[in-house]
């Protein structure tokens, strides 16, 4: 078992991931190379970043938390223009946006015990 594989913030974004896969799904066809694309890399982007900083030093891992914060904004600030878009129903923005203030919650205290 890889190190970031036991961090339940590590396994909150992939289940993060999921819900942005299963409810980029529902976007407009058009919309595959704009939004449903930008939203799935930064998803898939905060899991990634925790994976790749746990294998370095605690003050390259803190950057590295660093950007996956930065992925997960970027997550919050599309899906906002996904509802305004009527891409997404309220309920579906609400659940997404309650995920990602648990995983930037956790991210800011991972970041905390590495010493940044």
């Amino acid at each position: 078992m890889f190190k970031f594989e036991k961090l339940a913030v590590w396994q909150k974004a992939l289940d993060f991931a999921d819900l942005i896969y299963t409810e980029t799904r529902k976007f407009p066809s058009e919309e595959r190379f704009g939004l449903t694309n930008q939203l799935r890399r930064a998803a898939s982007s905060i899991s990634a970043n925790i994976a790749e900083g746990s294998a370095r030093p605690d003050a390259d891992f803190a950057r590295f938390v660093g950007d996956a914060s930065g992925s997960l904004y970027e997550v919050v600030t599309q899906s906002f223009i996904a509802r305004r878009q009527l891409f997404l129903s309220e309920e579906s923005c609400a659940r997404i946006y309650s995920n990602a203030d648990e995983i930037s919650r956790m991210l800011s205290g991972l970041r905390g015990s590495l010493g940044d």
